[in-house]
């Protein structure tokens, strides 16, 4: 297989990969509190072909002599754009939207046995009987509970109102009485290109050990003398449908490119044998 035909396997196999990730920002173009992921490229190592030996040839070049190589393309990493979506008021109590870039709300999410918290900008919460039924608690639209400063945010049943206010304090009327029932315990990531997704429009924490980081270097409580969220709307997912679309077109068009070199690689050759 030549050097050319090399490079279009190892760059379809990575453009690909980047096909995936915009598939799944147009699935997901309506998912609430969705960030779009982005693409990054680099480029595989090289070698440079030093085929110009004349000395004049340096005379002027900003670059070296010969010719460099490559190996192809590879995907560098996924990113997620953080940017804030449209706003749609809902006028419902339960849904709310973060007002900043990087805040997150903490959910408890229990799989294979293993309980950990996840993060996520999804503010349409839901109430879930508990108890057998005498008390209720806030959850997120797949069930998981939605975590206040003190853990899950559990309420008794029997008042007719309930609030979310910008403080994120959670209140409920029972006739003429307001009580506060808990706090949603909002975080900041500080670095969070550092936070994993984990497939169900949430985030979670890497490996600290591996990474060589503290919780505290990643997560840390939101301000509370600020206000960090509006109820009664919610934050769309801020993919850009245009751009998108764009992305898609280029990305496919040049994997047809990569496979064209590789059929007429293998047609060069195919006529290189009947010459023998």
């Amino acid at each position: 297989m030549s050097r050319s035909m090399i490079q279009s396997v190892v760059t379809m196999n990575q453009l690909q990969h980047k096909l995936d990730v915009i598939g799944h920002n147009l699935a997901n173009s309506q998912t609430t509190g969705y960030k779009s992921r982005e693409t990054e490229f680099s480029s595989l190592l090289f070698q440079q072909m030093n085929n110009l030996s004349d000395p004049g040839n340096a005379t002027g070049r900003l670059t070296p002599d010969g010719l460099r190589i490559g190996s192809g393309a590879k995907l560098g990493g996924i990113h997620t754009n953080n940017a804030l979506g449209s706003i749609q008021e809902t006028d419902r109590a339960l849904d709310t939207l973060l007002l900043q870039e990087n805040t997150l709300y903490q959910i408890s999410v229990t799989d294979g046995g293993a309980t950990e918290t996840h993060y996520t900008r999804d503010g349409a919460f839901y109430l879930q009987p508990v108890n057998n039924d005498t008390d209720v608690m806030l959850t997120t639209s797949d069930g998981h509970p939605v975590l206040g400063l003190t853990g899950p945010i559990v309420i008794p049943q029997g008042f007719d109102a309930i609030d979310i206010h910008p403080s994120g304090q959670i209140t409920v009327k029972r006739g003429n009485e307001t009580e506060v029932v808990g706090n949603l315990a909002i975080v900041e990531a500080v670095r969070p290109r550092l936070l994993e997704t984990t497939g169900q429009n949430a985030f979670r924490l890497p490996d600290l050990a591996v990474m060589g980081y503290n919780y505290d270097d990643i997560i840390e409580a939101a301000d509370p003398t600020v206000d960090v969220l509006k109820s009664g709307a919610l934050e769309q997912s801020n993919v850009d449908l245009a751009k998108q679309m764009t992305d898609l077109l280029m990305t496919q068009r040049s994997y047809q490119f990569n496979a064209r070199t590789i059929s007429m690689g293998d047609q060069m050759q195919g006529l290189i044998n009947q010459l023998r």
